[in-house]
């Protein structure tokens, strides 16, 4: 693959193509895996990033939408697709998926061939949007979707206030090697609402499973709703929130913002739990909510203005992870990465934000650029302590030189990669 410029911690470099890191191809520090050190000495060559690879590449179909899962029962990382005829939205046909076995020791990932998942599908539809999550309380894999019927695009849905999108999801119990047949759910959750809506969608990217009582699973989506038969459908971020593991779902309430695409995290606070959504928004920056209760409710929207959009914005990713400046102490309260593009003009330059007060919309940090160059949507996953001592993450991403989405690339980095002062 074609070298990456990336900025990290204001320092511009190549990385190179990667290998999977191997101790003994690295140079030996008194300190054992310095990254910071690395780093400030501009040796970013000698830089083991754990992992990076294309996996999507725009061939006879084309990829678009990333979604990330780690299931660390299994020590299986899926990555997900949809595949296309074409780049164009309403071109989408089926949800294609790698399958990585991920060593915790080596932190290597060994992918198996892609497969198209042919199970996920509506006779006469299209599967986009792929959205999965684990419980592991039954060891239940759920892949959520929606299908649309046709080439209808969602601009269409909206301008005719006429829904078509149906809500699935297939499930799988052994971490994604089969799958059942597609269940349709748009009837038996959604119901009467889904004439309230021109149209909706989930996530895109991955769901959550809460450390609530029940364990809820969460689902992140928003819709347009017809508020008013006169006037434009508005968007609104909302959840489909599972307390029975997976048997049942519900819909929970909107936030009130405008707001599309959103992904969810639960952050930990002195002491409490709460679940935390950040969503695109084509107003200039991200807007985030709060729910006190598991997703049921949402609290006011809040304008980031820290994270910037380009104009009509774009899909992000938000995944917290254990303070890791409080291990030792015993705390529990949370940090948040995101990724997103950076620049206010236009989808390039992938960065990950740090916010050590996820709450506060004011504190987030400046971007460390991990991809110069033309980027778009994003998940990621934190996958537990990394070979530095520090939080390890993976990110799946579209990428390309001419087109935001010639390729979708897996990348694995710690946070004292791309924030060595924090650690």
């Amino acid at each position: 693959m074609s070298p990456h410029f990336a900025t990290i911690n204001h320092t511009t470099a190549i990385l190179p193509p990667l290998l999977p890191w191997d101790s003994s191809n690295s140079p030996q520090f008194a300190s054992p895996f310095d990254a910071a050190s690395w780093i400030c000495c501009g040796l970013m060559a000698l830089l083991p990033l754990l992992h990076q690879e294309t996996l999507f590449q725009k061939g006879p179909w084309s990829y678009r939408i990333p979604a990330l899962l780690y299931v660390p029962q299994s020590s299986t990382i899926l990555a997900f697709a949809e595949e296309r005829e074409d780049v164009v939205d309403e071109h989408a046909r089926l949800i294609a998926m790698y399958r990585g076995m991920y060593d915790a020791t080596t932190h290597h990932v060994q992918w198996n061939k892609m497969e198209t998942i042919l199970s996920a599908q509506l006779e006469g539809h299209q599967s986009m949007n792929p959205c999965p999550v684990y419980d592991k309380v039954t060891g239940t894999l759920f892949l959520f979707f929606i299908a649309i019927p046709g080439k209808i695009s969602e601009m269409h849905q909206i301008k005719t206030k006429t829904n078509l999108v149906h809500l699935c999801h297939v499930t799988s119990t052994d971490s994604g090697c089969t799958w059942s047949s597609a269940k349709d759910l748009t009837n038996s959750v959604i119901n009467t609402t889904h004439k309230e809506w021109a149209t909706f969608a989930v996530g895109p990217g991955h769901g959550l499973q809460l450390s609530n009582e029940s364990q809820n699973l969460v689902i992140p989506a928003y819709a347009y709703r017809i508020l008013d038969p006169g006037k434009t459908p508005s968007p609104h971020a909302f959840c489909f929130v599972s307390s029975d593991h997976g048997k049942t779902w519900t819909l929970g309430n909107f936030v009130e913002e405008s707001a599309v695409e959103c992904q969810v995290t639960e952050v930990h606070i002195s002491g409490e739990r709460v679940l935390y959504c950040n969503a695109r928004s084509s107003r200039g920056a991200r807007v985030q909510a709060v729910s006190y209760n598991h997703g049921v409710d949402f609290e006011s929207g809040q304008r980031i203005a820290k994270l910037v959009e380009p104009p009509h914005g774009c899909h992000g990713s938000v995944t917290a992870f254990p303070c890791p400046t409080d291990e030792k102490s015993g705390c529990q309260d949370s940090w948040v990465l995101y990724t997103h593009p950076t620049d206010p003009t236009g989808r390039r330059d992938l960065g990950v934000y740090l916010n050590k007060c996820p709450l506060d919309p004011a504190t987030w940090t400046e971007p460390s650029i991990i991809c110069k160059g033309l980027c778009a949507y994003s998940d990621m996953q934190y996958l537990g302590q990394g070979p530095d001592g520090s939080p390890l993450f993976c990110c799946l991403f579209e990428f390309g030189t001419k087109l935001q989405c010639e390729k979708i690339v897996f990348l694995m980095f710690t946070l004292k990669q791309v924030f060595p002062a924090q650690c």
